[in-house]
Formats: structure tokens, sequence, C-alpha cells
């Protein structure tokens, strides 16, 4: 009896080593793994599976993308508790995570590029610029058609260069966004003959339907808007990779990854880079 006991016994505690050691195994598999929510730009570019390579091999975490999209999908993602890491642009809604606690270490690694497409008879003769404002000087003197295309980015964009342009735009060749959705803009503002702004990515990608129209002018470096990475708060998630999600928000910023950024994209945008570093505002 008293043998048969301690057989039990040994049964049990080794049942409970199994399971304890099954648990600290699982832990730390999942403490390798670095959640994120990455904008649409970067998964479609191939840029993000680049540097997660890079990162992966580097450090021996695994890097995984639970939400890819638009901005609202990211921010319900992080705010679900669903990510340990989120980049997309800067703006109100990456401030309003932060500012609601949601996330912390909130920095800005790397911009993209906003561009001027017009028709290609280009009656403002705009083609060729690297200065935004003065190419918007150009397209008011010549009452050329304009489009206020309602994308966030695009929206703010061209605020700052008839800003810095110094013109009130108003009159009959400012036409209004009437799309249904952002991506017949361009085909919109075909119909038109009316310029707009928009990101260089998705007009060289296609996904607004580029036909009759002509990136014309690009290269300005304050047409750059800022993309920003954040980690999720520990306070607020406990149950993040607080230190996968440090690791891999330092290495972005790491100058391995600056200076990749310089080079990545080079042979599809006409030797221009598609993603610019931080550190610099140099083409």
């Amino acid at each position: 009896m008293k043998l048969k006991i301690i057989s039990l016994f040994v049964v049990v505690l080794a049942a409970g080593l199994a399971i304890r050691h099954h648990i600290i195994v699982k832990n730390s598999a999942q403490d390798r793994v670095v959640r994120c929510a990455v904008i649409g730009g970067m998964t479609m570019t191939g840029l993000w599976p680049e540097i997660a390579k890079m990162f992966e091999a580097d450090t021996g975490y695994h890097v995984e993308v639970v939400a890819t999209g638009e901005r609202p999908l990211l921010d319900k993602a992080i705010r679900a508790g669903k990510v340990d890491l989120l980049t997309m642009h800067s703006g109100d809604i990456t401030t309003d995570i932060q500012a609601d606690g949601i996330s912390v270490n909130m920095r800005p690694w790397t911009r993209n590029e906003l561009v001027i497409v017009g028709p290609t008879n280009d009656p403002a003769a705009i083609r060729g610029m690297t200065n935004g404002a003065a190419a918007f000087r150009k397209i008011a003197a010549a009452r050329a058609h304009f489009v206020e295309f309602q994308g966030i980015g695009s929206r703010e964009m061209s605020h700052t260069l008839w800003r810095l342009a110094e013109v009130e735009p108003k009159g009959d060749w400012v036409l209004k966004d009437d799309t249904v959705s952002k991506w017949n803009i361009l085909q919109f503002c075909r119909s038109n003959g009316a310029y707009v702004v928009v990101g260089h990515i998705p007009a060289m990608m296609g996904l607004m339907n580029s036909e009759g129209m002509e990136v014309l002018v690009k290269g300005d470096p304050l047409m750059r808007r800022p993309f920003i990475v954040m980690e999720a708060n520990p306070a607020k998630f406990p149950q993040a990779n607080h230190a996968g999600a440090r690791a891999l928000s330092d290495f972005l910023l790491s100058p391995k990854v600056q200076n990749f950024l310089q080079d990545f994209g080079r042979e599809a945008s006409g030797n221009h880079p598609l993603f610019f570093p931080v550190s610099t505002t140099q083409p």
C-alpha cells in the first residue's frame, strides 16, 4: 500500500513538472514573438517583410503581423491589446493613442513622400519641379484646375503648400473632391483636367488607376510625412511583449535600418527612395 502511494506521488509530481515545463517553454516561445500592426504601404511595398527578416536574423525574435491596412484598423488592434508594436503615419490617431495611455515611446523612424500628379498636357507647366509650394503658385497663376483631395495626408499637405505659396485657393479652378472612394481620385482629376496631391507609393503602384495622369512634381523634402513607431503600454497591457517591442522599435532607428531605407525601392521608383530615413532630409 505504501509503495502504491509513493508511486502515485511520483506520477503526480512528474505530471506536474511536465505541465510546468510545457508552460515555461510555451511562455518562452511567446516571449520571442513580437506582434505588430503595420500600415498597408509598408507591407504592400515589401519594406516591412525585409526589415522583419533582418530583425529576426539579428535577434532571434519572430515578427508576426497581426493587422495591416489603413489606420483605423491598426488603431483598433492596439486598443484591443492584440499587438505589441504599431507603426503608421503620424497624425490625430497616433496622438490620441498616446494621449489615451494605450502606447508608450512614440518615435518617428521613417518618412514617405507625397507628390503632385496632373494631366499629361500639364497646363501649369510644373513638370520636373522639386518645390511643391512653387508649383502651387504656378497652378494658381494659371488658374489650372486643382482638386482638394479629402485624404487626410493629402489634405494636410495641400494646406501646408498653399500657406508656403502664400496663395488662398479660391475660385472656380479649385474643385471639390466628389469621389466615393479615394482610389478613384486620379480618374476624377483626369476627367476634370486637374492637379492633385497624393502619396507617391499608391500612385506609383497603380492603386489609384493613374492612366492619363502623370507624377509631375516630386523630390521636395517638405512633402514628406513621418511614420511613427509606438509600443503597447505595459501598465495597460501587462501581457504584451514589451521587451520584444522595444527591441524592434530600437532596431527601426538603428543605423542598419536607416541606411537600408536609402536604397530600398530605388529601382522601382526611378532611383528615388520609397521611404526616407529620419536622420536626413536629403534625397
